[in-house]
């Protein structure tokens, strides 16, 4: 009988333990996947893909006890050699290959070069192919950074006493109402797609005071945007005792701070191979929504056209306008109109036509929308009967108020959104692993 007892060690090296190790002028044993070949003769350099990065190997005729022409590219290997310094190599090192087995061989050729600096095809030839055209260094790195945002995220609501947890994604009501449900049945009942956490967020504030998941909803909006999924990864929190909806603006501000430090200092190399330079969240401004559409009517000479919302070209004035006149890529826009958000935002008692809510547009694109919830049962009840609304639709959800909550409020980040700002891509499909639109069902 066999048992284990924890992970295996492992007689192959990764690329950071190669770059950690002082392995300089040692044989050493490493695996991967053949990424390109380049053959120049006598000698060939074989760039090998690991899951950090690219190692180069040297192939020189007589030194190797393998023949150069049996290797194909994407064959995965495992290969011996010393390691030796090289300036020009990825890392500063490349590896002298004695020996390498082939542990599989791919059936057909690629039906794209992801070996190539840039992919040179298109966004739906890119899409098609996903599970391909990932492979590629570029591409991979998008989705590292992708990773150090989420992990960031995590990490950050951790230290601040977050308790992580993981709500359901079929529900029978949804949060945010209107049309845009994917509708299903469940055993005879009807049933939705969740459109968001809230519902569950806000009864786990009444348990564990702070909350956060990481997790995707959906939307069934017809919308072929740039900037729209049908399915996204919402990145959610939500804390009670809070004094105002300013504590939230503030608790994401600090949480930005420190994805954009995580990101500076373990993902440096994702960030340069893309080009990316990170934007300032030392100080972060706020404008009322009636401020900032009137600032951006004057500057730019655009007339309100709507006074209850924001429309796209609007967000990119305002954040235009924050950069010009504060070096800011950020902005929170706050005290949005009632009649644009969910009944369960509070009314701001200065005035009840306004909210304690904010959205946080960064490079003019909404990434954020937040804000102080209602959290008196009478006052919930009152504007759902307001609205027109039926409480006995939502009685599980009422009943959390019912039986007391403390002040509380939270907010929704839009994973795909974030990182397409932050990479400077035009479409947020660049940003989505797999997006789910009103065209793409696959890969």
């Amino acid at each position: 009988m066999e048992f284990m007892t924890g992970i295996k060690k492992q007689e192959t090296l990764g690329l950071t333990q190669i770059i950690n190790g002082g392995y300089m002028g040692k044989t050493i044993r490493t695996n991967g996947a053949v990424h390109t070949i380049r053959d120049m003769g006598d000698v060939a350099f074989i760039l090998l893909r690991k899951a950090e990065g690219l190692l180069q190997c040297v192939y020189e005729t007589g030194a190797a006890d393998f023949r150069l022409n049996d290797l194909k590219e994407e064959s995965a290997v495992e290969v011996e050699g010393i390691l030796q310094t090289e300036e020009r190599a990825p890392h500063g090192f490349e590896l002298r290959l004695r020996s390498l087995k082939v542990l599989s061989r791919p059936a057909a050729p690629l039906p794209i070069a992801v070996s190539k600096w840039k992919l040179g095809a298109s966004l739906e030839t890119k899409l098609g192919m996903r599970n391909i055209t990932l492979r590629n260094v570029r591409e991979r790195a998008i989705f590292k950074i992708q990773e150090g945002i989420a992990r960031g995220f995590r990490d950050f609501l951790h230290s601040q006493g977050f308790t992580e947890v993981r709500t359901p994604k079929i529900v029978a009501k949804g949060a945010e109402g209107g049309a845009n449900i994917f509708r299903l049945e469940y055993f005879g009942k009807k049933a939705e797609l969740a459109q968001s956490p809230q519902f569950y967020k806000q009864a786990l504030v009444g348990v564990y005071d702070r909350v956060f998941e990481v997790a995707p909803v959906f939307r069934a909006e017809k919308h072929n945007t740039t900037r729209h999924l049908n399915e996204y990864t919402s990145m959610d929190f939500e804390m009670g005792y809070i004094d105002g909806f300013e504590d939230i603006m503030a608790m994401e501000t600090a949480m930005l701070q420190y994805v954009m430090n995580l990101l500076e200092t373990e993902y440096a190399g994702e960030l340069n191979l893309l080009q990316v330079t990170l934007p300032d969240t030392t100080r972060v401004p706020a404008v009322r929504f009636d401020r900032a559409k009137q600032l951006v009517s004057e500057k730019y000479g655009r007339r309100i056209k709507n006074p209850n919302d924001l429309e796209p070209e609007e967000e990119q004035l305002i954040g235009r306008y924050f950069k010009e006149e504060y070096n800011a890529d950020f902005v929170f826009v706050t005290h949005y109109p009632s009649k644009k958000r969910p009944f369960y935002a509070m009314d701001d008692p200065a005035n009840p036509r306004v909210t304690l809510s904010f959205d946080l547009l960064f490079k003019g694109l909404e990434i954020t929308t937040g804000g102080q919830r209602i959290h008196d049962y009478q006052m919930l009840l009152a504007k759902m009967e307001a609205r027109g609304m039926e409480p006995e639709s939502i009685q599980s959800y009422l009943s959390i108020f019912k039986y007391g909550m403390p002040p509380h409020g939270g907010l929704g980040i839009g994973l795909e959104r974030l990182t397409m700002r932050l990479l400077n891509e035009q479409n947020v499909r660049e940003t989505t692993l797999y997006p789910r639109d009103v065209n793409r069902l696959e890969p």
